[in-house]
Protein backbone atom coordinates (compact mmCIF):
# COMPACT_ATOMS: atom_id res chain seq x y z
CA UNK A 1 0.00 0.00 0.00
CA UNK A 2 2.84 2.42 0.89
CA UNK A 3 4.56 1.66 -2.42
CA UNK A 4 1.36 2.41 -4.34
CA UNK A 5 0.86 5.69 -2.51
CA UNK A 6 4.48 6.67 -3.17
CA UNK A 7 4.11 5.78 -6.87
CA UNK A 8 0.97 7.93 -7.18
CA UNK A 9 2.66 10.91 -5.52
CA UNK A 10 5.73 10.49 -7.76
CA UNK A 11 3.54 10.49 -10.88
CA UNK A 12 1.68 13.61 -9.75
CA UNK A 13 4.88 15.55 -9.07
CA UNK A 14 6.61 14.38 -12.24
CA UNK A 15 3.66 15.58 -14.33
CA UNK A 16 4.21 19.08 -12.96
CA UNK A 17 7.82 19.40 -14.15
CA UNK A 18 8.44 22.75 -15.82
CA UNK A 19 5.33 24.43 -14.44
CA UNK A 20 5.99 24.38 -10.71
CA UNK A 21 8.93 24.70 -8.40
CA UNK A 22 9.28 24.16 -4.68
CA UNK A 23 9.86 27.92 -4.26
CA UNK A 24 6.19 28.40 -5.11
CA UNK A 25 6.92 29.79 -8.57
CA UNK A 26 4.35 28.88 -11.18
CA UNK A 27 5.73 29.50 -14.66
CA UNK A 28 4.52 28.39 -18.05
CA UNK A 29 6.75 25.64 -19.46
CA UNK A 30 7.02 27.79 -22.62
CA UNK A 31 9.03 30.39 -20.69
CA UNK A 32 12.75 29.69 -20.74
CA UNK A 33 14.48 33.07 -20.35
CA UNK A 34 14.28 36.34 -18.42
CA UNK A 35 15.92 39.75 -18.45
CA UNK A 36 16.11 42.43 -15.74
CA UNK A 37 16.91 45.83 -17.19
CA UNK A 38 19.05 48.13 -15.03
CA UNK A 39 16.78 50.02 -12.61
CA UNK A 40 16.65 53.77 -13.22
CA UNK A 41 16.70 56.19 -10.30
CA UNK A 42 14.19 59.04 -10.70
CA UNK A 43 13.92 59.84 -6.99
CA UNK A 44 14.74 63.34 -5.79
CA UNK A 45 16.99 61.81 -3.09
CA UNK A 46 19.44 59.46 -4.80
CA UNK A 47 21.47 56.67 -3.26
CA UNK A 48 23.88 55.67 -6.06
CA UNK A 49 24.00 52.02 -4.91
CA UNK A 50 20.24 51.46 -4.86
CA UNK A 51 19.61 50.93 -8.60
CA UNK A 52 22.44 48.44 -9.22
CA UNK A 53 21.69 46.56 -5.99
CA UNK A 54 17.98 46.23 -6.84
CA UNK A 55 18.82 45.03 -10.34
CA UNK A 56 21.29 42.46 -9.02
CA UNK A 57 18.97 41.28 -6.23
CA UNK A 58 16.02 40.74 -8.60
CA UNK A 59 18.22 38.90 -11.12
CA UNK A 60 19.61 36.67 -8.36
CA UNK A 61 16.15 35.94 -6.93
CA UNK A 62 14.74 34.92 -10.32
CA UNK A 63 17.82 32.80 -11.13
CA UNK A 64 17.67 30.97 -7.80
CA UNK A 65 13.89 30.73 -7.54
CA UNK A 66 13.06 29.54 -11.05
CA UNK A 67 14.50 27.46 -13.88
CA UNK A 68 14.63 30.52 -16.14
CA UNK A 69 17.94 31.49 -17.75
CA UNK A 70 19.12 35.10 -17.67
CA UNK A 71 19.69 36.59 -21.14
CA UNK A 72 20.55 40.03 -22.46
CA UNK A 73 18.11 40.18 -25.36
CA UNK A 74 14.73 38.90 -26.49
CA UNK A 75 13.74 37.28 -23.17
CA UNK A 76 10.44 35.50 -22.61
CA UNK A 77 9.89 37.55 -19.44
CA UNK A 78 11.43 40.98 -18.94
CA UNK A 79 11.46 43.46 -16.08
CA UNK A 80 12.03 47.20 -16.17
CA UNK A 81 12.14 49.21 -12.97
CA UNK A 82 12.22 52.83 -11.89
CA UNK A 83 12.97 54.07 -8.38
CA UNK A 84 10.29 56.71 -7.93
CA UNK A 85 10.94 57.74 -4.33
CA UNK A 86 13.55 57.39 -1.61
CA UNK A 87 12.84 59.53 1.42
CA UNK A 88 13.04 59.94 5.19
CA UNK A 89 10.08 60.94 7.36
CA UNK A 90 9.81 61.38 11.13
CA UNK A 91 7.56 58.93 12.97
CA UNK A 92 6.74 58.31 16.65
CA UNK A 93 6.59 61.98 17.61
CA UNK A 94 7.20 62.51 21.34
CA UNK A 95 5.73 65.13 23.64
CA UNK A 96 8.53 67.59 22.88
CA UNK A 97 7.71 67.49 19.15
CA UNK A 98 10.79 65.43 18.40
CA UNK A 99 10.64 62.15 16.56
CA UNK A 100 11.95 59.11 18.39
CA UNK A 101 12.08 57.24 15.10
CA UNK A 102 12.65 58.07 11.45
CA UNK A 103 11.41 56.05 8.50
CA UNK A 104 13.26 55.28 5.27
CA UNK A 105 10.76 54.57 2.48
CA UNK A 106 11.62 53.28 -0.99
CA UNK A 107 9.06 53.05 -3.80
CA UNK A 108 9.70 51.47 -7.19
CA UNK A 109 7.60 51.12 -10.31
CA UNK A 110 8.05 47.83 -12.13
CA UNK A 111 6.88 46.79 -15.58
CA UNK A 112 6.86 43.07 -16.30
CA UNK A 113 6.28 41.80 -19.84
CA UNK A 114 5.66 38.10 -20.32
CA UNK A 115 5.76 37.30 -24.05
CA UNK A 116 4.39 33.79 -23.55
CA UNK A 117 1.48 34.65 -21.26
CA UNK A 118 0.13 38.21 -21.67
CA UNK A 119 -2.18 37.73 -18.64
CA UNK A 120 0.92 37.79 -16.46
CA UNK A 121 2.01 41.27 -17.64
CA UNK A 122 1.84 43.99 -15.03
CA UNK A 123 2.83 47.54 -14.20
CA UNK A 124 2.81 48.21 -10.47
CA UNK A 125 4.38 50.41 -7.84
CA UNK A 126 5.84 48.62 -4.82
CA UNK A 127 6.72 50.43 -1.62
CA UNK A 128 8.45 49.30 1.57
CA UNK A 129 9.88 51.07 4.61
CA UNK A 130 11.98 50.52 7.70
CA UNK A 131 12.08 52.60 10.88
CA UNK A 132 15.24 53.51 12.76
CA UNK A 133 16.14 55.37 15.94
CA UNK A 134 16.25 59.13 15.32
CA UNK A 135 19.40 59.35 17.46
CA UNK A 136 21.26 57.67 14.59
CA UNK A 137 22.20 59.42 11.40
CA UNK A 138 20.97 58.00 8.11
CA UNK A 139 24.56 57.25 7.08
CA UNK A 140 24.89 55.01 10.17
CA UNK A 141 21.97 52.76 9.18
CA UNK A 142 21.33 53.38 5.49
CA UNK A 143 23.20 50.39 4.07
CA UNK A 144 21.51 47.87 6.38
CA UNK A 145 18.05 49.41 5.95
CA UNK A 146 18.40 49.55 2.18
CA UNK A 147 19.40 45.87 2.10
CA UNK A 148 16.34 44.87 4.16
CA UNK A 149 13.97 46.99 2.08
CA UNK A 150 15.48 45.66 -1.18
CA UNK A 151 14.90 42.08 -0.04
CA UNK A 152 11.23 42.83 0.66
CA UNK A 153 10.74 44.69 -2.63
CA UNK A 154 12.37 41.88 -4.62
CA UNK A 155 10.17 39.33 -2.84
CA UNK A 156 7.09 41.43 -3.72
CA UNK A 157 8.08 41.61 -7.40
CA UNK A 158 8.90 37.89 -7.55
CA UNK A 159 5.57 36.96 -5.95
CA UNK A 160 3.62 39.23 -8.31
CA UNK A 161 5.40 37.81 -11.37
CA UNK A 162 5.67 34.13 -10.50
CA UNK A 163 3.62 33.05 -7.49
CA UNK A 164 -0.08 32.55 -8.13
CA UNK A 165 -1.43 32.09 -4.61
Amino acid sequence: MKKLLFAIIAVIFSSCVGGYSFTGASISPDCKTFFVDQFINRSSMVNPMLAPELTHALTTKISSGTNLQSVDDNADISFKGTIVSYYITPVSIQGDDKASKNRLTISIKVVCVNKKDKKMNFEQTFSRFKDYDSGLSLSDVEEALMKQINEELVEDIFNKAFVNW
